[in-house]
This record gives structure tokens, C-alpha cells and sequence, in this order.
């Protein structure tokens, strides 16, 4: 094989791998924009967990998904996600299970909770003020640090912002290659037709 042909070759890889990575990165980020987007759709919510009390059953750094029911329908043994009392000193949301369904004064349901691995329930009883409350049907552990990551907007300029640069980098080079193959390809038909057909001599006829 020629020195040319070979390099024509090593072109036609490079532009080949060069179109699969662009091909794979547009799967990867229209899966990940899927897998972002199809639990909303699906009716769930996420809460990441960043907590250890509920260490065994879900660990921190997973990420949960709670479907929202009705509060009459809750039963001793549900996993729910709720913000705890005023007076409880805890400002964050807690996800644990609930313990004991009792009634509070002038009616309603009056719950208390506790982490699957604390040694003690939680020192609040509670109710519920919505109608509906999500409780946790599904989880996936360390997902949730991709999440709490993505939150930081330096990572998410990283992790979205380079590969979208790197997809439109590989968009323009192959645009620019496409317009130049295309102005070789005319230039030839140019200088084709501007050949001179030789003229057929008849021989003298003595």
C-alpha cells in the first residue's frame, strides 16, 4: 500500500472513531436526560439521603424514589420523607420509618418515627397537614452523590458543559470537512470538463 493510500486509510479511522464518540456521548446524555426525567414523569420524587440513620436498609448517598398516597393510607412500616416539628431543632428534612400511628387532639393522625439504625424513635410526635405524603417505594444507593454533585454549578459546567463542547467541536469539524470534500469534489468536475476532447485524424488517402 502507498504512503497516501495509507494516509487516506488512517483518515478514514479517525474520522470513523471520531463519529462513534460523538454518536456515544449523544446516547449517554439523551439516557441520562431519560433517566433524570422519566421518575417525574412516572408520578415519583427524589430525595437523596445524606444521612446515616437509616444505614442497612438505605445507606447514605442513595437516592430514593417515594410515590405520594393519601395520609389515611399510611400504615406502621412505610419509609416516608417529611420535615420534622418547629420545635424538634431539626431543620431538614428526615426520611425514616414510621413507628406508631396514633390520634391526635381534635382528630387526625398523630406519627412517630424512627431511623432503621438509631437505638431510639425520634423524640417528636407529628401530623401531617397535606392530604398526601410521599412514601419511599424504590431506592439506589450511591446514586445520590451524582446528584448532590450536580448541584454545584463548577461540576455541572464539567461533567454537561465539556462534553456538549466536545459534541459541537466534532459537529463543526465535520461540517468544515463535509464543505471541503464537497469543493474538491467540484473542482474536479471543473477541471474534467475543461479537457479537451482529442479530435479522431483520419488518415491521407494517397
Amino acid at each position: 500500500m502507498s504512503t497516501s493510500a495509507q494516509h487516506r486509510v488512517e483518515r478514514r479511522t479517525a474520522r470513523r472513531a471520531a463519529s462513534w464518540a460523538v454518536n456515544a456521548l449523544l446516547v449517554v446524555a439523551t439516557l441520562a436526560g431519560l433517566a433524570y426525567l422519566a421518575p417525574s414523569l412516572l408520578g415519583y420524587q427524589r430525595y437523596v439521603i445524606t444521612g446515616g440513620s437509616m444505614t442497612g436498609t438505605i445507606d447514605k448517598g442513595s437516592i430514593v424514589f417515594e410515590k405520594a398516597v393519601p395520609v389515611e393510607d399510611l400504615a406502621v412500616g412505610d419509609v416516608i420523607t417529611y420535615q420534622p416539628p418547629a420545635d424538634s431543632g431539626v431543620p431538614n428534612l428526615v426520611t425514616h420509618r414510621i413507628i406508631e400511628i396514633g390520634t391526635a387532639e381534635g382528630g387526625g393522625r398523630l406519627l412517630r418515627t424512627q431511623g432503621d439504625a438509631n437505638p431510639q424513635p425520634d423524640p417528636w410526635r407529628f401530623s401531617l397537614t397535606a392530604p398526601t405524603q410521599p412514601v419511599v417505594r424504590h431506592h439506589v444507593p450511591h446514586v445520590g452523590w451524582v446528584l448532590v454533585a450536580l448541584a454545584d454549578r463548577d461540576v455541572r459546567v464539567l461533567v454537561l458543559g465539556v462534553p456538549a463542547g466536545l459534541v459541537a467541536l466534532a459537529s463543526a469539524v465535520e461540517l468544515v470537512r463535509a464543505l471541503r470534500e464537497g469543493r474538491r469534489g467540484r473542482d474536479r468536475r471543473a477541471q474534467t470538463q475543461q479537457v479537451p476532447t482529442p479530435t479522431s485524424v483520419a488518415p491521407a488517402t494517397p
